[in-house]
């Protein structure tokens, strides 16, 4: 079974979904040739982030390794990017059966209406496979891999019905979608934490600022577009050991300013290619549900968050955190990880954040400071167990994507800095069988209060 998931995750996202997708369409109903284009679409949306987050990481790659050259940024904890951590996910004997396990444990859920999303996002089950592996190889128990994996997914899809109305009214064309993905719900408790606290400061509600907002008052300076070109060439110039060498590497630093001004301006039209292809798999989907489900309250479909990533608050935070993240990973005490190769999953800390802050460009900047640095933390401290997994992974494999270089341990920002994945881990890895009842207490107790709310709003939509 591990060489069978290795081979299909092994082709990749941009092949593997429109494979998912046009199999899909076609059972729900969907003529062949709509299915495929659907599927073919999101295939092409997939490579267009790809090609998109790959000029990101390779262009900020040598400037900010020549930065923590001329500064003497030296941290103990390789960045493996989010690549390599799903790599080692789907390469373990918890990852070789998720997919399976997660649809059937989905399928329960809607049965006994403690959730009333049909998570389809079937490539970012690897985010409940990493928790399964690391919890599996540091306790050497596959029973505890798997049970790890199963309460995340469970947490992820009632945090994914809780934020679905707040989500739908606040993106455009997102209707009867939710968001299943454990990384981007980790962070709705410092959001709504972060944002209750500011709205107690006197004065701050006046301090609104969403992207239009920014454009009318700042002009092009506020477009995302050409803060991506600021900020590119801040890092060039930041890449220069004196004046002489910022003179001779201008035309560098100026393309290293316009290809991060593309990734601002392509991320929007590709996420586009997303909604286009998905859009009748899950209206097809939700009709289908409609009718099987005759009682529901109107079940969401769990979608990327790469849907709604091109949204211009989320692009203008995540680039003006970039390199406030890389200067707080060196300053900070104790942390070990300096974020390269994941700063292109930046993006998607922010989908279901923004609908709590209603696009507040300085609120989310601030929930997303908070959370990235102790999201550092919270690498640095699971790196020893995601290093353990790489390690067995490449040994079986011998895939170059998970090797760690010598003298250093793994880490990736992607779902390693995710509340969910910290909290489900210690408490089972410390705790053991205490930590164990606690998560079911807290997971049933999430569970039924879902329950008690869809039958609720079953009820008043009679």
């Amino acid at each position: 079974m591990e060489q069978v998931f290795s081979y299909i995750i092994g082709l990749g996202a941009a092949v593997m979904m429109p494979i998912i997708f046009t199999i899909l369409g076609v059972c729900i109903g969907i003529k062949f040739g709509k299915a495929l284009k659907s599927g073919l679409l999101v295939g092409v949306g997939f490579v267009g982030l790809s090609v998109i987050t790959a000029l990101l990481t390779s262009s900020l790659g040598d400037p900010l390794k020549k930065v923590t050259e001329i500064y003497g940024l030296s941290l103990g904890i390789f960045d493996m990017g989010w690549p390599a951590a799903a790599s080692v996910a789907y390469n373990t004997s918890v990852g070789a059966f998720i997919i399976p396990v997660c649809l059937a444990v989905n399928i329960v859920m809607l049965l006994t209406k403690t959730t009333k999303t049909v998570n389809i996002d079937l490539w970012n089950y690897w985010h409940f496979a990493f928790i399964g592996a690391v919890v599996y190889f540091a306790t050497d128990n596959i029973w505890w891999g798997f049970f790890a994996a199963i309460i995340c997914y469970i947490i992820t899809l009632v945090m994914a019905d809780l934020t679905s109305k707040q989500f739908q009214s606040y993106y455009d064309k997102m209707d009867g979608i939710s968001i299943p993905q454990p990384f981007c719900q980790g962070f709705v408790p410092f959001a709504v934490v972060i944002n209750k606290a500011l709205d107690l400061i006197p004065g701050f509600d006046k301090l609104y600022i969403d992207a239009e907002g920014m454009k009318k008052k700042f002009g092009i300076m506020g477009e995302p577009l050409f803060l991506g070109v600021i900020v590119g060439c801040a890092i060039g110039a930041l890449a220069c050991e004196n004046s002489r060498q910022l003179v001779d590497n201008i035309p560098s630093i100026l393309g290293l300013g316009i290809k991060m001004g593309a990734v601002m301006e392509l991320i929007p039209r590709v996420t586009a290619l997303f909604i286009e292809g998905l859009r009748p798999i899950s209206d097809a989907t939700r009709e289908l549900i409609a009718r099987k489900f005759k009682n529901s309250a109107g079940l969401n479909i769990g979608m990327s968050p790469a849907l709604v990533i091109g949204h211009p608050t989320t692009l203008v935070v995540s680039l003006l955190l970039i390199p406030v993240t890389l200067f707080l990973s060196v300053v900070l005490p104790g942390n070990q990880f300096l974020p390269l190769a994941s700063l292109a999953g930046m993006f998607y800390l922010f989908p279901a954040v923004l609908p709590i802050t209603n696009g507040n460009v300085l609120k989310t900047f601030i929930i997303g400071l908070v959370a990235l640095i102790v999201g550092l933390y919270f690498v640095t401290d699971l790196a020893p167990f995601f290093t353990q997994a790489a390690k067995d992974v490449y040994e079986k494999t011998g895939d170059s994507a998970v090797k760690i270089p010598d003298g250093f341990q793994g880490g990736a920002l992607d779902f390693a800095s995710s509340l969910f994945s910290w909290l489900i881990f210690h408490l089972m890895y410390n705790l053991k069988i205490i930590g164990s009842i606690i998560l079911v207490l807290c997971t049933l107790a999430m569970a039924i209060f879902n329950r008690s709310r869809i039958i609720k709003e079953s009820r008043n939509n009679q």
